[in-house]
């Protein structure tokens, strides 16, 4: 209906996820786009890009991802050439050139480039967050998230670029920059 569209609708600005997935515990403005996050998302991605070995769950998801690798891609980032296999993933991709940081978290104020990023921040503003950070008094959502966030305290950075020797707070961001080579 109009008004549950509404209500969808305004959940994206307002940052509210209220449906999680109890697999991986990401949340969802709405219940469909858990449905089919746990239809795609929480499976073994076995499909995996000849190009940067990224895996995916689906064909579909890999011969979308695969847009990226291609020299004239129909996303391309006119600020650095990037290619991306999207345009909602080049909109938020030309903030980094911009500054732009159109979401803000009612709670603190702080501001992101995409409203997926707000998401996970308003997780730590959350009562039930088990696990505080004894450095900062930050919560976060799970074990590893906090393992991760006290190396920002102790300047651990052990993941390293075997191409480069930069090194990295998470294997995530490592793997983000080696794209990069």
């Amino acid at each position: 209906s109009r008004g549950s569209s509404l209500n969808r609708h305004q959940r994206v600005h307002l940052g509210e996820k209220p449906f999680t997935c109890y697999t991986c515990g990401r949340s969802f403005t709405c219940n469909s786009t858990l449905r089919d996050h746990q239809k795609t998302n929480c499976q073994e991605k076995r499909y995996k890009c000849p190009s940067c070995e990224k895996r995916f769950t689906s064909t579909r998801s890999l011969k979308n991802h695969r847009k990226v690798h291609q020299e004239n891609g129909a996303f391309r980032c006119p600020d650095c050439g990037k290619n991306l296999s999207s345009n909602s993933g080049l909109v938020i991709h030309r903030r980094i050139h911009t500054g732009e940081r159109p979401y803000g978290c009612p709670d603190c104020g702080k501001r992101f480039m995409a409203s997926k990023s707000l998401g996970k921040h308003r997780k730590s503003h959350r009562e039930d967050a088990a696990f505080v950070c004894p450095d900062c008094g930050k919560k976060l959502m799970s074990e590893s998230a906090l393992i991760i966030h006290r190396r920002i305290h102790t300047g651990e950075r052990p993941y390293e670029c075997p191409d480069c020797g930069k090194r990295f707070m998470a294997n995530k961001s490592l793997s983000k920059h080696r794209k990069s080579h």
